[in-house]
């Protein structure tokens, strides 16, 4: 099972060369994308034989198209590498692993041909047609921008996505995700043979919790979905998931395999987020906990969960 790291990064280095120490193995490797507004020398310690950072750098900016453009870019590189990756694994630079290489490449195994992404129709709660919906334009366009926000707030800038995307019903979810290696290269063909399609998310809100939802949830991959193997505490119900204290590892410590069953369906998380750089000594508790659970128990079927 060889496993490929998205890595869609701007700041944390320092949490980012933990993340890959401790995922690193001959059978895995990291593509990563620094967004072009942060500075490269702050990860300049990051570095490896299986360690790939893009040579182009988009600007992304928070719940626009250039993040979806930053993913495409790391999922085709990983796709034209000589290794043949079966799983591609998207991380933030704000994700750190729960159990141990060796457990994530057995599970992964275990479950061989899964996806694992947060997935349901439009409109669904959390997730109505208003996000796929009302226009939305980029930040490279300022005054526009700030006009149609002004008019979609009276009601003005919406739009009916099934004029512009043909038969593809709408599908969102959540950013992260672990696809197969098929999922992928499938997603790279849609988007280079559908161009109308990116063209139309480019101007919504938060585009990367539908645009890769939309697509493989149209596809024959919809029946081979199982929820995301990412752990985030949306309770507060901002607009960022909460960070990452003690008291959330208290909860995965007491848990021998930390699980979830909800509307998006049933999976033991193998991540979580969200970390930073002004709390790495919480690291060193996962890390403890990682190597307790490393000794007492190894992967199951997806059918075998605790419900945390």
């Amino acid at each position: 099972m060889k496993i490929a790291y998205l890595v869609f990064a701007y700041k944390n280095p320092q949490l980012l060369e933990r993340v890959i120490g401790k995922l690193s193995n001959q059978d895995c490797a990291f593509f990563i994308h620094i967004d072009q507004k942060s500075s490269m020398k702050e990860f300049s310690r990051i570095r490896g034989e299986n360690v790939f950072f893009t040579e182009q750098r988009i600007p992304v900016y928070w719940a626009e198209f250039t993040g979806i453009k930053a993913i495409l870019l790391l999922i085709r590189q990983a796709l034209a590498s000589a290794q043949d990756y079966e799983y591609f694994v998207l991380l933030s630079g704000s994700d750190y692993p729960l159990r141990s290489a060796k457990y994530i490449h057995a599970f992964l195994d275990n479950n061989r041909g899964a996806e694992f992404m947060n997935i349901v129709k439009v409109p669904a709660p959390g997730k109505p047609l208003s996000r796929i919906n009302t226009l939305r334009l980029p930040s490279s366009k300022p005054v526009r921008r700030f006009v149609v926000r002004v008019l979609a707030k009276l009601g003005f800038a919406q739009r009916d996505y099934r004029k512009y995307i043909g038969n593809l019903e709408a599908y969102a979810g959540n950013t992260w995700w672990v696809l197969t290696r098929d999922a992928c290269q499938y997603i790279s063909e849609f988007v280079v043979c559908n161009q109308y399609v990116g063209a139309y998310f480019q101007n919504t809100f938060a585009p990367e919790e539908a645009f890769f939802h939309t697509i493989l949830g149209n596809s024959t991959f919809r029946s081979r979905m199982r929820r995301t193997l990412f752990y985030e505490d949306w309770s507060a119900q901002g607009a960022h998931p909460a960070m990452i204290n003690g008291q959330h590892i208290a909860s995965f410590e007491a848990h021998e395999k930390i699980s979830i069953h909800d509307v998006f369906g049933e999976a033991e998380f193998l991540f979580a987020r969200k970390f930073s750089d002004d709390s790495l000594e919480l690291l060193d508790r996962i890390d403890d906990m990682i190597r307790r659970k490393g000794m007492s128990c190894s992967p199951v079927s997806k059918q075998s969960f605790i419900s945390a």
